[in-house]
């Protein structure tokens, strides 16, 4: 930059005349204005690190609520979004992650269980208690049926065939170990896991 004497001159009292607007009691005009805007929407909600449960990339997420976290008090999410401190993603989302707001809050989503009986045309809601046993008692049923001791050279196999699992891809490495190592004692033959899929 090119600045003569005249142009410094020029410079340094243009910057004494805007120093002056504060001692003249122009200062309290940024207190006014930082008083005028509103608060962050966040700063009052309960932060909370989970997984995102789309892909098997496992993005880390956000989620904020809003509540006063008294007992009979459901809190309401107000705000997801991607982890800055999670080594997967970095704090990007892909267009899934960035609309589970969306998801959260939708009108159809289901929360709770549902129940249609053999022959009958409606779902009726259910308690997790009943929906846990009911599945207990037809996996009970399927395997002692369908359960294959040994084969037919009388080698002991210990298979089941009729039933397969499904495992959820963001899971932890021991989660997925506890629960591969559960199917596979039960016998099944066929697991996967959501990541492949």
């Amino acid at each position: 930059m090119d600045l003569s004497r005249r142009g410094f001159i020029k410079l340094t009292g243009a910057g004494l005349a805007v120093s002056s607007m504060g001692a003249l009691g122009f200062g309290s005009a940024g207190t006014a204005l930082a008083a005028s805007v509103r608060p962050f929407k966040l700063t009052a909600a309960t932060e909370t690190r989970n997984t995102c449960t789309y892909c098997s990339v496992a993005c880390g997420i956000l989620i904020y609520s809003q509540g006063d976290r008294a007992k009979n008090v459901k809190s309401s999410v107000i705000h997801i979004e991607g982890d800055p401190d999670h080594p997967v993603n970095r704090g990007t989302l892909c267009p899934k992650g960035a609309g589970l707001l969306d998801i959260v809050r939708a009108p159809g989503r289901l929360t709770v269980p549902k129940y249609r009986a053999a022959g009958a045309t409606e779902w009726k809601e259910v308690s997790w208690d009943f929906a846990l046993d009911r599945i207990a008692t037809l996996m009970k049923q399927d395997r002692d049926a369908n359960f294959i001791a040994k084969n037919g050279a009388g080698t002991t196999v210990n298979r089941w065939n009729t039933t397969g699992m499904l495992a959820a891809s963001a899971a932890s490495n021991e989660a997925a170990y506890v629960t591969f190592k559960w199917a596979r004692a039960l016998g099944m033959v066929t697991f996967d896991n959501q990541a492949r899929v």
